[in-house]
């Protein structure tokens, strides 16, 4: 049997205080995400760029082309 880590509350049975870089990447398990847990996350999130962004990206392609 493989022992494998997932996230988890500190006070959780069992649990290991570590980082995300203490984890070796072939002993994480991830966590299983679900629908309810999407809509959650769209809900909280910010956009990463602006209409300013968006507009220097179509400059950008019209002047160099998709590829660049």
């Amino acid at each position: 049997m493989i022992d494998l880590l997932t996230p988890c509350s500190p006070g959780d049975p069992g649990a290991i205080e570590m980082t995300w870089m203490d984890v070796p990447g072939d002993k994480l398990l991830e966590p299983v995400v679900c629908m309810s847990d999407m809509l959650r996350s769209l809900s909280n999130t910010k956009p990463t760029v602006n209409e300013h962004d968006l507009l220097k990206l179509k400059k950008f392609t019209e002047d160099f082309g998709q590829e660049g």
